[in-house]
């Protein structure tokens, strides 16, 4: 077991402490300037208000680019799932030509820079599928972000069928239980952590996407993160942009809290 001296504690713990200050320390800031009584963000806050606050949940821009952002990440989550647990099952459980490269090709969008999966789906949906009369809209936005979200659900998945007693299956056939009912009572509740653990990363990833947005929404569609990068550019609506800041803030502290429960209990089955 490795010892450290007190010395060497002491130097760990400031630098600990230093790098959580950088990452929290800004946070707090968007925070308090939330409720800023100025019309621009400021520091020191010259008073509390909750006027933008009251400017925030009556704007209909923000509502209709919240929505737009809500429903992008269910359709991703969607076909994340579906996509994702079939793949994992597949590389888990077959052996077939081309194995390791469809594992690549699943994973490989997680590791392209987003701009570059943002510009060849710009390049296919304008010069390829329009030219021909297909006009994916809105809908290729979700597909858009479906093709990155998959590897959440998939890497969750694939870890944890790797970790599962085919025995137990087995026993079920044996039984007399078919295919279909093995899965629903059998084999689901082994992995639905996991299988829940990545759809809420995936709606997590989906929502707060900017570059692949920026390249596949259609004219005049925002989602939040798109409104709040335009937002930036008006200093009179920096504290209205500090508001939705501090919404997504605190409801990003459910899907962490969630995901870690799930962890735990998959570690705990394991």
């Amino acid at each position: 077991m490795l010892r450290l001296s007190l010395t060497a504690k002491i130097v760990l713990g400031v630098i600990v402490a230093a790098i959580l200050a950088f990452m929290y320390v800004p946070l707090m800031l968007v925070v308090l300037n939330s409720f800023n009584a100025a019309r621009i963000a400021s520091w020191p806050v010259r008073g509390f208000s909750l006027e933008w606050w009251g400017k925030a949940f009556t704007s209909e821009p923000v509502r209709a680019a919240l929505l737009n952002s809500v429903l992008v990440a269910t359709g991703a989550t969607a076909i994340a799932l579906v996509l994702g647990t079939l793949v994992a099952f597949a590389l888990q459980r077959y052996d077939f030509f081309g194995k390791r490269a469809v594992n690549l090709l699943v994973v490989l969008p997680i590791a392209l820079p987003g701009i570059v999966t943002g510009v060849a789906l710009n390049n296919t949906y304008n010069q390829i599928l329009e030219p021909i009369g297909i006009h994916v809209g809105f809908f290729g936005m979700i597909i858009a972000h479906g093709t990155f979200c998959i590897v959440m659900v998939f890497n969750n998945v694939l870890a944890r069928l790797r970790r599962l007693n085919p025995g137990v299956e087995e026993a079920s056939k044996d039984l007399g239980a078919t295919p279909w009912q093995t899965f629903r009572m059998v084999t689901f509740p082994q992995f639905r952590s996991a299988f829940i653990a990545g759809g809420i990363l995936a709606f997590a990833l989906s929502f707060d996407e900017v570059y692949v947005t920026i390249f596949t929404a259609p004219p005049g569609v925002d989602t939040l993160p798109l409104w709040i990068m335009n937002q930036m550019a008006r200093p009179n609506e920096a504290n209205v942009v500090n508001v939705v800041a501090t919404v997504v803030i605190l409801a990003s502290f459910i899907p962490v809290w969630v995901s870690q429960r799930l962890g735990r209990e998959i570690d705990e089955r394991g």
